[in-house]
């Protein structure tokens, strides 16, 4: 099977994230998104908005 250089240096990085962060699911989320949110580029979100009705 041929390796996909680019396949293989994002599971690179993210492996170095990930080490950075202790391998703490809770700290990698909160890092993603602080990066996110810092990033400058519009987030869109698909989850369903809630009646405030209700």
């Amino acid at each position: 099977m041929l390796k996909d250089e680019i396949v293989e240096e994002v599971r690179r990085i993210r492996e170095q994230q990930a080490a950075k962060l202790n391998f703490d699911l809770k700290a990698i989320l909160a890092d993603a998104r602080d990066r996110q949110k810092h990033s400058g580029h519009r987030v869109v979100s698909f989850a369903k908005k809630r009646d405030k009705g209700r």
